[in-house]
């Protein structure tokens, strides 16, 4: 179960990631009004987070403002939020993974900094992650932490240096030409274009049912990641005009070089890079800009594979909700991953990368997400009205009566902030809006098409049947607790807890792991995972009779150690058994064990297995292990 430091951590991976092409695409728009672009943004920002950490503790599942609408209107609007999502995601997907050869480029090799390399080089990225994503290959949720806390350490960092070597607040007003550089349709364009820098809000809404007590950790999550953010992206970007100001070029426009193609000698590629460029770090030079650039790599290519596993997760859930064929949603029969999702969406975004106009892809990714996210204001204050008695956890900031109804003034403002800045974008970028439209024409026929298929009608909610855990409720306090991380029987550890509990007349509580691809819901189906783990349980039963409840639980890669450690303090567990297989001769703690020997909520036995036949069979397993807390 993931606390408040890691979805802290996964969320600002996502979201801080976005400064790295958001500087360069706001400042060729904004100039010297670029950080009160961020300001303005950021306000909108922490209102909007005000709003989805609300409705995530009334409705800790995932889909975000999908989610939000079902709860809120009906399946229509959930469909039309998604939709929008999934936009979203595809853009991300797109962008993030065009961000990447620039930067790269900007270090070993210019070609990639430019058509068409760039075009190229991202398309590849998507590709790869896409055919990754398919084979279900483990997200390393320890490195993505440690890679965004590295991320936010060194944005800091570049901000505190920045400011001792360069920041110039007398350069910084000089920059502003009030109506003229920038001009105000500029100014207004940049504010849409600015929300791009925040992109990844709904990580965390879509982690909610991983979360442990959601109802506390998803509020606390995003109050930390709207602070981190708002301190980052108001910051940078004075530094970033004080080292690169805005100034006249030959043909009289005013420009900065963070807004600049590489053609013409700008960063509008690689701006966090121009900014290291330009602060004279002396013998550091040459390492900081390796480090930098090499780091914001790395983290658009963790972006733009979070993007995938976006649109997986959520083309899943749809495909659960009949908003689309399932045959979308349909798992490879071997990697157990929603392969068809991922290969056209995955196609879509590399269709969208083809023009190698960031600009339009940051428009683009505007329109979808100012769309979801006026949704999602707007369901929050429809569910005020509709369940105004209704428990919730957390509440956004300020109350306004309107006709005697209190509304919430967050999900207002932010609705309003939101809602202009969709018809801005709509309005002014005529490429955008037969575009997005076009998107989302395309969403509606589907659906309609789609449901009318299947004699439904387009507002009732239809999810897909699917198996239900098999937890008994029979467990018994004080039980012995037998592990098994996978669905896979042996008969070993269950004789070891049997003898255990035998001694005191106690029962064996069995426990079976599933582990669930990063690429789908944690809660989605399993059939024949299912159907393993439950006839593990089914064979512990048959030679332990009466003494042997069960159950399975889903978990994600590396999530298992903790699940065993709180489900042993939850029913006062007098023992944990686990197994130890060997491989090749030698014996490997997996990380569970460490886990749960680290903790050791009460005796640890672990059991021994003999090779598998891969090994040395022959080998005598190695006697029953014990650690006592």
């Amino acid at each position: 179960m993931l606390g408040v430091n890691a979805l802290f951590s996964t969320a600002y991976g996502n979201v801080g990631s976005s400064i790295y092409y958001a500087l360069g695409l706001v400042a060729s728009f904004a100039l010297g009004l670029t950080p009160v672009v961020f300001v303005v943004t950021g306000v909108i920002f922490y209102l909007t987070a005000a709003t989805y950490a609300e409705a995530t503790a009334m409705y800790p599942e995932a889909g975000g403002s999908s989610s939000f609408a079902r709860h809120a209107f009906n399946e229509f609007w959930s469909f039309f939020a998604a939709w929008g999502q999934m936009l979203n995601y595809i853009i991300t997907i797109a962008i993030s993974a065009f961000f990447v050869p620039h930067y790269l480029g900007g270090l070993f090799w210019p070609a990639l900094r430019h058509a068409p390399g760039d075009v190229i080089f991202g398309i590849a990225v998507v590709v790869l992650l896409s055919a990754l994503n398919v084979v279900g290959v483990r997200e390393a949720a320890r490195l993505n932490i440690v890679l965004a806390v590295t991320d936010f350490a060194t944005q800091l960092l570049l901000v505190l240096v920045g400011a001792v070597l360069v920041f110039s607040p007398h350069t910084l007003l000089h920059n502003i030409h009030l109506g003229v550089a920038p001009s105000w349709h500029d100014f207004l364009l940049a504010i849409p274009i600015g929300m791009i820098a925040y992109t990844g809000i709904e990580t965390i809404s879509n982690m909610a049912e991983e979360a442990a007590d959601e109802t506390r950790t998803v509020p606390q999550a995003i109050k930390r990641v709207v602070l981190a953010v708002f301190a980052i992206y108001a910051a940078l970007p004075m530094v970033a005009l004080s080292a690169l100001p805005v100034h006249r070029a030959p043909d009289g426009r005013y420009v900065t070089l963070l807004g600049v193609d590489e053609t013409h000698g700008g960063f509008a590629g690689d701006p966090v890079l121009g900014i290291v460029k330009h602060l004279h770090l002396g013998a550091l030079q040459h390492v900081g800009e390796i480090y930098v650039g090499l780091l914001a790599s790395t983290i658009l290519l963790i972006a733009s594979n979070a993007g995938i596993i976006g649109v997986s997760r959520l083309v899943y859930s749809m495909g659960l909700h009949r908003q689309v064929p399932n045959r979308l949603r349909e798992l490879h029969p071997r990697y157990r991953t929603p392969w068809i999702g991922i290969l056209i969406f995955g196609a879509i975004a590399c269709i969208t990368i083809v023009p190698g106009q960031a600009t339009f892809l940051g428009n683009v990714y505007a329109f979808g997400a100012m769309l979801s996210f006026t949704i999602a204001h707007v369901a929050v204050i429809k569910l005020r009205l509709k369940y105004p008695t209704r428990e919730r956890p957390y509440r956004g900031p300020g109350n306004i009566n309107v006709l005697g109804r209190p509304l919430p003034l967050f999900a207002l403002l932010g609705g309003m902030g939101t809602g202009l800045a969709w018809v801005t974008v709509t309005a002014l970028h005529i490429e955008v809006a037969l575009v997005g439209l076009g998107w989302i024409v395309l969403g509606i026929l589907l659906y309609v098409t789609y449901r009318r298929s299947q004699s439904l009608d387009l507002v009732t909610t239809a999810r897909v049947a699917t198996p239900q855990s098999a937890i008994e409720t029979e467990v018994e306090y004080e039980s012995i607790l037998l592990v098994f991380e996978r669905p896979e029987f042996s008969s070993g550890p269950l004789a070891t807890a049997l003898k255990l509990a035998a001694v005191r007349r106690r029962s064996v509580h069995v426990l079976v792991f599933i582990e669930v691809p990063s690429s789908i819901p944690v809660g989605a189906a399993m059939p024949e995972q299912e159907r393993a783990a439950q006839s593990v349980i089914e064979s512990a039963r048959v030679r332990g009779r009466r003494v042997v409840t069960g159950h399975w639980e889903k978990v994600r890669a590396g999530q298992a150690g903790r699940r065993i450690v709180d489900d042993a303090r939850a029913m006062r567990a007098r023992a944990i058994v686990m197994s130890l297989p060997r491989r090749r001769g030698q014996v490997v703690f997996s990380h569970a064990m460490e886990t749960v020997l680290a903790e050791r909520p009460c005796r640890v036995i672990i059991e021994s297995l003999p090779d598998s036949p891969a090994g040395n069979a022959a080998e005598p397993p190695l006697r029953p292990a014990s650690a006592s807390a």
